[in-house]
This record gives C-alpha cells, structure tokens and sequence, in this order.
C-alpha cells in the first residue's frame, strides 16, 4: 500500500496535470458548459471590437472601444485562470470605471427610417455602438444566470463579480449613443409619470425585522 502511494505521488509529480485534474473535479456538468459558453462569448466580444475598431470614425468611440478591450481582456484571463484551476485567480476582479457622466438627454427628435446597411460602407458609428451595446448586455445577461447554476464557489464569485462590470460599460456605451442621438429616450407625459411614481408606499417594519 505504502509502494502504491508513493508511486501514485510520483505520477502526480511527474505529470502536474494530472494532480490539478485531481483536484479540480468540484465542477457540474452543466456549470462546464455554462463556462464554456460565457468565455467563448467574451472571445466573441473581443475578436469583434477588433473588426468594430477598423471602421470607427469617432475618436472618442475608439476610446471606449479601447478601455472596454483592455478591461474585458484582464477579465478574460481572470476568469480562465478560476475555471481551470478551481482557485482564486493570480490576478483577482477588478472594477470597471466608466468616463461618462450621468446625464441624459429625454425626448424624441424626428430622423430617418432605419433600415439595414447594404454594405460595409454603410457602416456608421451609431451602428457600431449599439453592436457594441449588443454584445455588453447580452454578456451581463449570460453571466448573471450562469453565476446562479454554478458549483464551483471560486468560478461563481469570479463571474458573478464581473456582472456589474459589463452593467457598466452598457451604461458608458448607452451614454455615449444617447449624447449623439443615437439612442433617444422618450418620457411620460408630468401627469402620468407623478401617477406612476405614487402608486406604491411603503410599510412598517417591526424593530426586531429591522436590517442590522
């Protein structure tokens, strides 16, 4: 028995893979799949902010696309790292910092029908950020319901962590097309919207059910 370790140990020595398999079997079935499709989409978000980068006229749009990429990539090795280790990343979550401001402009000003490009000429940036758009909602999307359905306690925090990072550069990207137009808000009219506001109140809450 004591041979049979040893040589067991001597494997795992000779063939570090194989002792990392060993210890990183605390993933579901369903969770590897899950990851798999969460990081080939952040692949996907990368390759196409490449292409996106080629055809934008915007300095301050290439900015976004250049923060955004840089950012994503970090997470990227972030969350490789956590998924094929099983352990806390070498280099952690970070936090996104947008350089918009809050402010927004409401309305609806009258433009043209849109309609689909008829070629790559027609590509403009108003399309390209809201591609980009696209892409950093349907991620926050995909990572929230993926963080809910994992196992793995690392992988879970690293992904649900990086949730409110794509939160945030679909706020930056939203910003950025509603200050040109290209996402127009529209608004209640004062009547219905101060309706809308006061239709809930609030309840008394016992101490002892009080949030510490």
């Amino acid at each position: 028995m004591f041979n049979q370790q040893n040589n067991q140990q001597n494997q795992t020595q000779n063939n570090p893979q194989q002792g990392m398999n060993q210890m990183n079997t605390n993933h579901g079935g369903h969770e590897l799949f899950d990851a798999h499709e969460i990081i080939a989409g952040i692949i996907s978000m990368l390759d196409q902010y490449q292409m996106y980068d080629q055809h934008i006229q915007d300095p301050e749009l290439k900015d976004i696309v250049k923060r955004q990429t840089a950012f994503v990539t970090t997470m990227y090795n972030t969350i490789v790292g956590s998924f094929s280790t099983g352990r806390d990343p070498q280099v952690p979550t970070q936090q996104y910092k947008m350089t918009q401001n809050n402010d927004t402009v409401y309305g609806i000003k009258p433009g043209q029908p849109k309609k689909p490009n008829q070629s790559v000429n027609d590509l403009s940036d108003k399309g390209l950020s809201a591609y980009m758009l696209g892409q950093t909602k349907s991620l926050a999307s995909l990572l929230a319901m993926t963080a809910l359905e994992m196992t793995n306690p690392v992988l879970r925090r690293v992904v649900a962590d990086s949730v409110p990072n794509f939160i945030e550069m679909s706020y930056e990207i939203f910003l950025y097309q509603n200050k040109h137009g290209y996402y127009q808000v529209p608004q209640l009219n004062n009547q219905d919207m101060t309706a809308m506001l006061q239709s809930y109140t609030t309840v008394p809450q016992q101490p002892g059910n009080m949030p510490h």
